[in-house]
């Protein structure tokens, strides 16, 4: 992902299904024979081998289940009933809008703005900031009782239940996706990627393999507005510049290689993958190597 493509990073989808009152709307029932509930979601969940105490980094589109009784709050319900506080639930809620103003691309903004949006962008805040680009699920979830989010201003995770704060805390400002972020922290736990709808193009866990592969990235230099003992700061630091391009083709090759590693379920019209992140990221060092100019 380079920062000029940031925005896009990690999308997960609509924002947010039809409203059902609305009447432009598709009928729900022209895709499914009952609403997707939030037992249906649970009993899917369990099917791919989601248990109590594992730790699940997910990544999920509302929109891909077609139609959900309750939204975005249906799916975080039964995420947690299943997992339960044993076990642990992250997902990234980016922010990348809050970037530096030269490398903004969806739109650009004109040259003459950088100094304005430096000096008056806000500051990232967990509890306020609003993810962008990461689907309404993730939106959702970040705000749950008992969640906590990283102080990433660009690339946060948030984490609820037994190692949330394992997660969580001390996030790296540098090298945002690297050994000192979330997605390591996973690793360490040797925690499942959970796709809800989604793929492997927007597998953030791929970016950790990016700074293990032996890859020629180069760097890049960026900026964000944080909160410095409690005044709003421009700060800038360094990180690689990533690239999430072949991460379609990086997790099809995954799968085919380590099928026993893979479990699919379908949850109304969700296509649902649990993967382990460790054999995956283990995977896409070496793969990233030998396909990646």
């Amino acid at each position: 992902m380079r920062e000029s493509d940031a925005s896009e990073d990690g999308r997960e989808g609509d924002s947010e299904p039809p409203n059902p009152g609305d009447s432009a709307a598709p009928n729900p029932g022209e895709r499914l024979d009952e609403p997707v509930t939030t037992e249906g979601i649970a009993s899917g969940l369990r099917e791919v081998g989601v248990d109590a105490g594992d730790v699940v980094l997910v990544h999920a589109s509302l929109s891909a289940f077609g139609w959900v009784c309750g939204g975005a709050p249906a799916v975080v319900d039964a995420l947690q009933q299943v997992v339960t506080e044993a076990g642990t639930i992250v997902m990234p809620t980016h922010s990348p809008g809050n970037m530096e103003p030269s490398n903004m691309q969806h739109p650009p903004v004109p040259e003459d703005w950088y100094g304005t949006v430096r000096e008056t962008m806000p500051p990232y805040r967990p509890d306020v900031t609003p993810t962008q680009g990461m689907g309404a699920i993730a939106e959702c979830f970040r705000s749950f009782p008992g969640v906590e989010r990283s102080d990433h201003p660009q690339h946060s995770f948030a984490a609820w239940g037994a190692d949330a704060a394992a997660v969580t805390d001390d996030h790296a400002l540098e090298y945002s996706l690297g050994e000192d972020s979330p997605l390591a922290r996973v690793y360490d736990l040797d925690g499942d990627v959970l796709l809800l709808g989604t793929t492997h193009a927007t597998n953030t866990s791929i970016h950790l393999a990016e700074y293990r592969a032996d890859l020629d990235l180069g760097e890049r230099e960026t900026g964000s507005a944080v909160l410095v003992d409690g005044d709003r700061e421009w700060v800038e630091y360094a990180d690689v510049d990533f690239d999430d391009g072949d991460f379609a083709e990086c997790g099809a090759a995954f799968e085919r290689e380590h099928t026993d590693a893979v479990d699919r379920a379908t949850i109304g019209t969700a296509d649902v993958t649990r993967a382990s992140q460790r054999a995956l990221v283990d995977h896409a060092v070496d793969w990233l190597a030998a396909n990646r100019d």
